[in-house]
């Protein structure tokens, strides 16, 4: 409920035009003409308190603070609403604090990342973009230690309970074996959380990463609007951070979107050692959403079987159970020669593959520019695919791959594999990982291979049509591998790769 002070700053702020306004569970922002003023509702709930002028004054300062970092140039400053003697409010004049705004600019809100998502207009190379982006904010965040990570994510369950508390949507019995779900599973994940606080993964995040909180500001993807007024939910671990996005696109219905942030993050940040982790972590940002949404149906004051948010907080809380099931690791390995269509198939299969959000990707391209230090799109010299580097590449995509069935995900590894040895190389991963594994070799005309080659435009491969005349001219008849036309659409070949892996 808006407090009567708050109805007659409403009424400052506004001005003497109605301006629209976005409403949130802890905020209101009012769009008048080119600005944007952020007030925070004057509410006391078990993760945040803006219950007096001088606390939500503090929160509008460290948030300025926080998200010029993240996006510059959107925060404007803060500016204090007060009274004089003669009873008067104004901006910065008077003596009584009665509260505070923050000044933005105002943006288009269709530059929103969920209104895009919503108008199909995500993409691959903006998702690319936005994963490095966020894997950069990441590296640069300052490291928190403050005990163990096992209890960081224990505490985050505790605000998940009393979030839960305040609301009579859900059944007292779902909501106890709801939270004894989670506790077993942090139990059994608490020597990797620990493991990754000592390794300095725990940092200063933005909190509250998901596709609301990311906007196109000049052509580029920004965050904003971080988690300010409580540092327990934004001290996390980073790809508890990462999840929320992750999760919020999976809940929208874009897995193949999620899969690609999950890969490119990674590729950047080569942070493999926790992506068992990533369907839990995405099951407590489930729940978060569930809580925080059933939090809004009872502030409303409607009856909750009427509400048109009860659809939505039940869709976040199924979501959240249904991701702490995990499917069992597989390995699916593609080999093929430039163009016969490796990549894109992998991309397309990733995101069906394991439990959410998907197979991790061990491409030989991007493991090969990433040793040399270099983007995915940078082009390398003939010596970088010298005999001796490619047998390391080979070896590195064995090693990343048994890690990551190790720690219970599902891969999916793409290179040429022209050679007996690296096909049994990584066959042996799989066996040594006791996973089950399909291995497929695409097979395409060389004519269909030419004008794929020949049409390609920036990507991870550097083969061109002088490498693939090279890669013509090898001995393929060993391949014992399960072979597939590939002069066909991905998707097709996406659904006899998913046929074949469901029969070893």
């Amino acid at each position: 409920m808006i407090t009567q002070d708050q109805s007659e700053v409403v009424a400052f702020v506004s001005g003497p035009h109605v301006p629209e306004v976005i409403e949130t569970h802890i905020s209101r922002i009012f769009l008048v003409g080119e600005r944007a003023y952020k007030m925070k509702r004057a509410v006391k709930l078990p993760y945040v308190d803006f219950s007096t002028a001088e606390l939500r004054l503090a929160a509008c300062e460290k948030e300025v603070k926080l998200n010029s970092l993240t996006a510059p140039g959107l925060y404007l400053g803060v500016k204090r609403i007060m009274r004089d003697r003669n009873g008067r409010i104004a901006y910065n004049q008077g003596d009584e604090l009665v509260d505070a705004v923050i000044e933005m600019v105002r943006f288009d809100q269709e530059a929103l990342f969920d209104r895009m998502a919503g108008d199909g207009k995500l993409d691959d190379e903006l998702m690319t973009r936005t994963a490095r982006m966020i894997a950069s904010f990441h590296r640069g965040a300052p490291t928190i230690h403050r005990g163990s990570g096992s209890e960081n994510i224990a505490a985050v369950l505790r605000v998940n309970a009393a979030g839960f508390a305040t609301s009579r949507l859900f059944d007292p019995v779902e909501l106890a074996d709801f939270k004894r779900a989670f506790e077993q599973n942090l139990t059994a994940y608490a020597p990797l959380l620990d493991a990754r606080e000592g390794a300095g993964k725990i940092k200063r995040c933005h909190g509250d990463l998901h596709l609301r909180n990311i906007c196109l500001l000049n052509g580029e993807p920004r965050l904003f609007d971080c988690i300010e007024f409580n540092d327990q939910i934004a001290i996390v671990d980073t790809l508890y951070d990462l999840a929320f996005l992750l999760m919020d696109l999976w809940h929208r219905g874009f897995p193949h979107f999620a899969n690609l942030i999950m890969n490119r993050y990674l590729d950047e940040t080569g942070d493999e050692d926790g992506f068992g982790l990533l369907p839990y972590f995405m099951a407590i940002r489930a729940a978060v959403r569930a809580h925080v949404t059933a939090t809004q149906i009872e502030e409303s004051g409607k009856p909750a079987d009427a509400h048109p948010l009860v659809a939505e907080a039940r869709s976040y809380f199924d979501l959240a159970l249904s991701l702490l099931t995990r499917k069992p690791p597989r390995l699916i390995v593609i080999g093929g020669l430039s163009g016969s269509g490796k990549t894109t198939v992998a991309e397309i299969l990733a995101s069906r593959l394991g439990s959410p959000p998907g197979a991790r990707i061990i491409e030989s391209d991007r493991v090969r520019k990433a040793m040399y230090g270099v983007a995915a799109e940078a082009r390398l010299s003939v010596d970088a695919y010298r005999p001796e580097v490619s047998e390391w590449v080979y070896g590195e995509m064995a090693r990343r791959t048994f890690a990551v069935l190790s720690a219970g995900g599902s891969v999916v590894a793409e290179a040429v594999f022209d050679n007996v040895a690296k096909r049994e190389r990584i066959e042996a991963v799989a066996c040594k990982a006791h996973v089950p594994y399909a291995a497929v070799w695409l097979d395409a005309h060389p004519s269909v291979l030419r004008r794929r080659v020949a049409g390609r435009t920036a990507g991870p491969s550097d083969a061109g049509l002088e490498v693939l005349s090279r890669q013509l001219d090898y001995d393929l008849s060993d391949i014992d591998w399960h072979r597939m036309d590939a002069d066909r659409p991905a998707s097709d070949m996406v659904t006899d790769i998913l046929k074949l892996s469901r029969t070893v």
